[in-house]
């Protein structure tokens, strides 16, 4: 029976997969066309080029290093998130995990959720449950797209222009939960107020829409318990996920010269993250992100080819090598391709190198995970 559902549906995903590659090299072809238009208001590539060469490579070695900082805060984001659920995982494992699924996210028709199966599957061969899975993902995302909005909003606060909008923004959510702090300090007003409250929470969570979410985290709660040392160590590493990556743009325009304060580059780095989710049917947000993210600079008073020199470095580092990496890590965990044995032995191989040199990076990272008490999981 599972057989004939899992062929049934073989059809309807292929041609969605079809589909939905087609639509990204229409994209593609739609942002190449732009840029043969554009071409005029577009930066000198020689003078592009001349500044990416005479970039200080010490700052270039920063570049490599904040991003390698960068993926390695998230494996191990994820690597405790297990531990706290009892199963085990190796640094170098967890790395290849996280590489392989970043590249299956940027490159692929519907990346992401190709990414979230694929790291689900990943999971459960370590030894974790379908819900340990489920509820490791799910976390590790709340948890990394908090911290993202929390620096977004420093960055807001820091640059002197957009302070003030940001402080008026920000003053009508406080506002109201200082009042519903207050109010629910009072027993009768408490009382009063939980069967609404209760009645609306429930409505929502009903919704069709948010009801399946609502589920996995219930189960994620159940499966994960955290103590306060782990959500300590988590919201520490979801926050250099994010810093390590701003670090290699910050490090990336310096590089190339360009003397523009931190909070304003990373502006520019959340303009282009803003620019990339507007456009989920680029790959990576090739074009998207560098062009607003060049812009951004230009408006924050770098000039026009240092700051496309400086997003081109960052981007080579920061996506296709890190793509790179992570199709080799997919290799290197024999997941699926139809190749050859010796070709299916050179690329492990190589994949393993490259994480092993990896990994090192990360025990360079001030943090170190504690062992959890909990079951060995059966290594595969």
């Amino acid at each position: 029976m599972a057989e004939t559902i899992v062929s049934s549906e073989h059809g309807p995903a292929q041609r969605k997969r079809r589909r939905g590659l087609l639509i990204q090299l229409a994209m593609l072809a739609l942002a190449a066309g732009f840029l043969v238009a554009l071409r005029d208001s577009l930066p000198d590539l020689g003078a592009m080029w001349t500044a990416a060469r005479k970039a200080e490579p010490a700052w270039l070695v920063l570049v490599v290093l904040a991003e390698a900082g960068s993926m390695g805060a998230f494996a191990r984001l994820q690597r405790r998130l297990l531990r706290i659920g009892g199963v085990r995982m190796t640094l170098r494992r967890a790395f290849a995990v996280t590489y392989a699924g970043n590249a299956l996210s940027t490159t692929l028709p519907a990346g992401p959720a190709v990414s979230v199966v694929y790291t689900f599957r990943q999971f459960r061969r370590t030894g974790a449950s379908p819900q340990l899975s489920t509820a490791v993902i799910l976390v590790g995302g709340i948890i990394t797209t908090g911290a993202y909005t929390v620096i977004g909003l420093l960055a807001l606060l820091a640059a002197p222009g957009a302070r003030g909008p940001a402080l008026i923004a920000l003053s009508v959510p406080a506002a109201l939960a200082l009042v519903l702090t207050a109010a629910l300090r009072r027993p009768a007003l408490r009382a009063r107020l939980a069967g609404p409250l209760g009645r609306a929470g429930g409505a929502i969570l009903a919704h069709r829409r948010i009801a399946p979410y609502a589920d996995k985290l219930r189960e994620g709660r159940d499966a994960l318990r955290p103590s306060r040392r782990d959500w300590a160590a988590l919201i520490m590493l979801a926050t250099l996920n994010w810093a390590f990556d701003i670090l290699a743009l910050i490090a990336a325009a310096r590089a190339v010269g360009i003397d523009v304060a931190p909070h304003w580059v990373t502006l520019a780095y959340f303009a282009a993250q803003a620019a990339g989710s507007l456009l989920p049917l680029l790959p990576g947000g090739i074009g998207a992100i560098e062009s607003s993210m060049a812009a951004s600079l230009v408006a924050f008073g770098a000039t026009l080819a240092p700051a496309g020199a400086a997003v081109g470095l960052y981007r080579l580092v920061s996506y296709w090598a890190v793509v790179a990496v992570g199709w080799l890590a997919w290799a290197a965990l024999q997941e699926g391709p139809r190749l050859s044995e010796r070709s299916r032995r050179r690329l492990a191989a190589t994949g393993r190198a490259a994480l092993a040199g990896l990994t090192s990076v990360a025990f360079t990272t001030p943090y170190t995970v504690s062992p959890a008490p909990g079951p060995q999981p059966r290594n595969t």
